[in-house]
């Protein structure tokens, strides 16, 4: 049986990123039975137990080329991985992986990239002579192909599906899981209480965006909305979490918990209402049927959010309360109007995500023609 080797940011406790790789796998099992997986990650063990599969230490140079060596194909992403907004070191080593993969004769598919940006030219150029010698590449917006396109990557064939997350239905989510972590805390769950979910993250020291979401908390909370903080890197947001709570005049929650992914996203199922400033908190929200209002950090979040028709309330390092409060009322002032909305905008690009695994596994199996339309493999 082949064997798949998949590298990411995994094992960091970052559930965005976890996320994504419980997506991939997801998906990837539906579509083949008995698909020997072998993730590269920060945390081997934990990512073994938890997913079922074989795992590497992705700082272990040996660890990785016996990884690739056995493998019948690299799987790159999803997620952000290959930008230099956190730094050249991580794209560098992303690269790296693919160079090492393409260096044992390995065929390598990006799995719906969110690509960019790449600012620094020494990055540019790396990009340039390594991901052009990809065999195909799949990204998760319009912007991750033009982004390529103006770094002069034109060799391999690229297409657009979407997030590996956006596959996620709330049908398969057990809501009780959620439930029964709010109902420990105090949260009165009765059906007339509502409840909104907020996820922030420490962004480049800023201080401001903090008080304006305890502002919008204490709103809410004031007309009829539990506050609930749904950290997604832990521990980093819980810090912050904790930092906006004890602004605000009104109570609120502050989860702390180790959470899985599954349990993240029925926590989030149980909300009326999604404001964060986390790409995967606000995708989950959106396959859970959960309205999200997003504060923009960095390109991907008002990427996402022009999918679903929208923008972003507001962007955090000039933060307005009267433009974060005024996409919240838009929400809360016809839940079901706007509900209707996501679920028109989500179906497609649920199918689109799943279109990502079909392809991976056609240059797996080495019988996908070239310029061949995406949507065939549906």
């Amino acid at each position: 049986m082949a064997k798949v080797v998949i590298s990411g940011y995994y094992g960091f406790d970052n559930l965005g990123d976890e996320a994504v790789l419980f997506s991939i796998l997801k998906t990837l099992r539906e579509l083949r039975i008995g698909l020997r997986i072998e993730v590269l990650s920060n945390n081997p063990a934990q990512t073994a137990d938890v997913y079922k599969v074989t795992a590497s230490n992705r700082w272990k140079l040996r660890e990785v080329y016996g990884a690739l060596k056995d493998a019948d194909m690299l799987i790159s992403g999803g997620g952000s991985l290959l930008q230099d907004v956190t730094g050249l070191k991580s794209l560098i080593y992303y690269l790296g992986v693919i160079w090492l993969a393409q260096l044992l004769g390995k065929p390598v598919f990006f799995y719906a990239q969110g690509i960019g940006p790449v600012h620094r030219p020494l990055g540019r150029f790396f990009m340039r002579q390594i991901v052009n010698r990809v065999n195909f590449i799949t990204v998760r917006d319009q912007s991750s192909q033009q982004d390529l396109q103006e770094m002069k990557i034109n060799r391999p064939q690229i297409e657009v599906t979407a997030d590996p997350v956006l596959g996620l239905e709330e049908k398969y989510v057990d809501k009780r899981i959620g439930q029964e972590i709010l109902r420990q805390t105090g949260l009165d769950l009765s059906i007339e209480k509502r409840m909104v979910g907020i996820s922030v993250r420490p962004w480049q020291e800023l201080v401001e965006y903090k008080k304006v979401v305890a502002e919008l908390g204490d709103k809410l909370s004031r007309v009829g909305y539990q506050v609930v903080f749904l950290p997604m890197h832990y521990p980093d947001d819980i810090k912050t979490s904790q930092e906006v709570a004890e602004l605000m005049e009104q109570p609120a929650v502050v989860l702390d918990g180790h959470y899985s992914v599954v349990e993240m996203a029925s926590l989030i199922s149980n909300m009326d209402l999604l404001v964060g400033m986390r790409l995967h908190a606000l995708i989950l929200a959106a396959v859970m049927d959960v309205p999200p209002v997003a504060i923009s950090y960095d390109p991907k979040i008002d990427r996402f959010m022009g999918l679903l028709g929208k923008t972003s309330a507001t962007p955090v390092d000039k933060p307005i309360f009267a433009d974060l409060w005024g996409a919240v009322e838009e929400v809360i002032s016809d839940p079901w109007l706007v509900r209707e909305e996501l679920l028109r905008q989500i179906q497609p690009l649920r199918q689109s995500a799943r279109i990502s695994a079909s392809l991976a596994l056609k240059v797996l199996d080495k019988s996908f023609k070239k310029d061949e339309p995406a949507a065939k493999y549906l």
